[in-house]
């Protein structure tokens, strides 16, 4: 596995991905991609101060805060669903799978606004070029990792995938940690590779289906840190259900 140089188009993307199933997008090539100034996706980082505790962490910790809303993106289009609980099966998440997790969803001041559909619509073309199927069961994860107890885990249930096609992981912000990096490896397969990402905006692609992945924990670095990621996966099919799971 071989890290390229960073893409300048979307057909770099599809290649890319094709390829090896992964691709890491620079920020400006992520504004190109969903058709929004830069600016624009940088000014959502607020909304990421005012995200919950996730309370169904295993080990009781406090590092995570998060919110979640599912979307159905058909024919290019995102609409919102009504509120659902967030469920995988224990065959992809062995440490919080098998429940049906209820967060609060993602403040309709984010949700509604232009640049947040660009944004899940941009992604879901993507892939709309990989894959055949044309709707696209979608899930959206606000993530904040921090440090009030000195150590932040990103991925407590370690390597994994998330039983889906696809997933995109957003770097929104990263402030006063060490640590965080990224390890990504072939599902059939020894070769992984590790890199952190640091500037905001930077965009990992990956096929659920042939890629693993993790995020090491972070640690504050002169006082308390934080490190804020949007997560965004697509699934075709319908969304994951305990019901279709028996």
């Amino acid at each position: 596995m071989h890290l390229h140089p960073p893409v300048e188009s979307l057909s770099d993307v599809t290649q890319a991905m094709k390829a090896q199933g992964f691709c890491l997008v620079p920020a400006p090539v992520v504004a190109q991609l969903v058709q929004a100034d830069l600016k624009d996706l940088q000014s959502l980082a607020g909304f990421w101060n005012a995200l919950l505790a996730d309370t169904f962490l295993k080990d009781q910790g406090r590092y995570r805060q998060r919110r979640h809303d599912s979307l159905v993106v058909e024919k290019g289009h995102a609409r919102l669903m009504p509120h659902r609980a967030h469920w995988q099966s224990v065959d992809y998440n062995a440490l919080h799978g098998g429940i049906e997790r209820m967060f609060e969803p993602i403040d309709p001041a984010l949700s509604g606004t232009s640049v947040w559909h660009q944004l899940i619509e941009g992604v879901a073309s993507v892939f709309n070029e990989l894959q055949a199927a044309q709707t696209w069961y979608t899930e959206a994860h606000q993530f904040r990792i921090n440090t009030v107890d000195g150590i932040g885990r990103p991925t407590p249930e370690g390597a994994h995938r998330d039983g889906v096609d696809y997933v995109a992981v957003i770097l929104v912000s990263r402030q006063n940690i060490k640590g965080g990096e990224t390890r990504i490896f072939e599902l059939s397969g020894n070769e992984g590779l590790r890199f952190t990402l640091k500037e905001p905006w930077t965009m990992l692609l990956l096929d659920d289906r042939r890629i693993v992945h993790e995020t090491t924990p972070i640690q504050g670095h002169q006082g308390l840190g934080h490190r804020d990621t949007l997560v965004l996966t697509y699934r075709s099919g319908g969304f994951q259900d305990p019901l279709k799971a028996l």
